[in-house]
């Protein structure tokens, strides 16, 4: 017989560290109930679910305009969103995002960093992004854990995310690409730290593909009918928390309002996590009066410098045959829609490789060449290779909220700041000294390599900071809790505090275990205390 909830916890936000945080707290606390909210709607029948999984070509296209909040055209007004808000131009950085400063009414000011974006559906980011889960190394981890217990974090946030480390190994081409990018960068790199497979987040399926990981596959046993755990589990969409509610040093629950009917109402809770993303999160912190000092600053995101080289067929015939390839290319008819390709990296090491570089496999360029183009066609295929560099979080650098003037939604509108220094435009430089390298190494450059604009990396980290001490440089502690207050728990890339180059999810649901194991640990130790002074 499933226990009665004895206490509630209130999740805002939906994606992977919302759903860590979900699932993690009722396992451990069999006496617990978790409400999670999002502003945005439920676009596969699976809660949270990759919508790459979606094989009609239609469906997952309008799935993708539905997460594009104040950009999602014809239907806005059916996401709450009110049809005074002026669009213009329907330009998104990335399918199923939205744009920050999207050019309308009451969109967020971002003239530095111009391609910030956000989506807003159930399960966030995760139900778009490309499952790359590496992890981080050397100074790209949080110094004031240790070693032995971030394995062990790492290995957990893994399990959550059905974590890959091969999915990309029988491939014969993507080894060919591994051994010409070896000759080229092995001699210089530490032993571990050489040309290898992308980890990703997924399940192989018996045919050769892949069922992308999304939210769901964090939620696990969380989503399935009749478990004690979906039992104590309510996924409420298109529901906006506009304030944090708080009293005497504690904070006591969300103020919620349904955007279908555009009813307010209160949910007590005993523990509230925060998990939306870097720019909303500190937001919804802000308007709740919740302020510390390093709010909103020290954003980092990855600056990224990309190109597209046509492989070179007698380089690539050295390791791999014309059979190989034409059984290559075959694997990957089976699934059109969304083929599983050769995903290569070059890690971050120190000190003489900063950097990440991701080399992806693919038969066409991402755009159209010219036809009488030389490389046009080419029977080899093409790789998209792009480096990821470091952005040293700085306190100048970050998001600002302004109380006297309102966004889209009605929250005090956001500000970007940002800023390149010398030192990483000087690492910018050496990593596209770097990435001429490869694309020579490979083959023919189609697309010289370009540093795309600000934000263009969707992965925005370091606006709520977690810190040793709470000495003002910091928005939580150890255990992402906001400093000042015990059962305020926040999540998400925002808490990391080191300069990265690698796709942050994997390290940002580490964080969370962490944060949800302390969590649960304190809510048990409460009601073990309440029910011993009831005896």
């Amino acid at each position: 017989m499933t226990p009665v909830p004895t206490h509630t916890i209130a999740v805002v936000g939906s994606g992977p560290i919302g759903s860590a945080y979900a699932r993690l707290l009722l396992e451990a606390l069999p006496d617990a109930r978790v409400v999670m909210f999002e502003a945005g709607p439920q676009l596969t029948a699976i809660a949270g679910e990759n919508v790459r999984n979606i094989p009609d070509p239609d469906e997952k296209e309008r799935a993708r305009e539905l997460s594009q909040g104040p950009q999602a055209g014809a239907f806005r007004e059916s996401l709450g969103i009110p049809s005074s808000v002026v669009v213009e131009g329907m330009f998104t950085a990335r399918g199923g995002t939205h744009l920050l400063d999207f050019g309308g009414e009451g969109s967020a000011h971002t003239p530095s960093f111009p391609a910030a974006a956000a989506s807003t559906n159930v399960g966030g980011m995760g139900a778009h992004w490309t499952c790359a889960t590496p992890s981080p190394s050397f100074s790209e981890r949080i110094p004031f854990i240790a070693d032995p217990e971030w394995e062990e974090l790492v290995a957990e946030a893994s399990r959550l995310l059905h974590v890959q480390t091969s999915a990309f190994a029988d491939s014969e081409i993507g080894a060919a690409i591994r051994s010409l990018l070896a000759e080229e960068f092995g001699s210089e790199l530490p032993d571990g730290f050489g040309p290898g497979t992308l980890p990703v987040s997924g399940d192989p399926q018996p045919d050769g593909t892949m069922r992308w990981a999304g939210a769901d596959v964090v939620l696990g046993p969380v989503l399935e009918p009749g478990s004690g755990l979906s039992e104590r589990f309510e996924l409420r969409d298109l529901s906006l928390v506009r304030r944090v509610e708080r009293a005497d040093g504690r904070v006591t629950g969300v103020l919620v309002e349904d955007l279908r009917s555009h009813d307010v109402y209160s949910l007590d809770a005993a523990l509230v996590v925060v998990a939306a993303d870097a720019f909303r999160s500190p937001q919804l912190l802000w308007a709740s009066g919740i302020r510390p000092r390093a709010l909103g600053h020290y954003l980092t995101e990855h600056p990224v410098v990309i190109s597209t080289v046509a492989l070179d067929a007698d380089s690539m015939r050295r390791f791999a045959t014309e059979q190989e390839l034409d059984a290559e290319l075959a694997r990957r008819a089976t699934n059109p829609a969304d083929p599983v390709a050769a995903v290569n990296r070059v890690p971050f090491s120190e000190p003489g490789h900063p950097f990440s570089l991701q080399v992806m496999y693919a038969e066409r360029p991402p755009f159209q060449l010219d036809p009488e183009h030389p490389a046009a066609d080419n029977r080899w295929g093409y790789v998209n290779m792009g480096y990821g560099m470091r952005k040293q979080p700085r306190y100048g650098d970050g998001v600002t909220f302004d109380d006297d003037e309102l966004d889209y939604r009605g929250f005090p509108n956001m500000t970007v700041t940002y800023e390149l220094a010398e030192v990483e435009q000087r690492e910018i430089a050496e990593a596209t000294e770097r990435l001429r390298r490869a694309g020579n190494a490979l083959g023919t450059f189609v697309a010289e390599p370009r540093l795309l604009p600000n934000g263009s990396s969707l992965h925005y980290q370091g606006t709520m900071r977690m810190g040793a001490e709470d000495d003002g440089t910091s928005v939580a502690d150890p255990y992402s809790r906001v400093w000042g207050y015990e059962n305020l728990v926040v999540g998400g890339n925002a808490l990391i505090p080191t300069a990265t180059t690698m796709n942050p999810t994997l390290m940002s649901v580490a964080i969370a275990v962490r944060g949800a194991r302390e969590a649960a640990r304190r809510l048990a130790t409460t009601t073990s205390a309440s029910a011993g002074a009831r005896s």
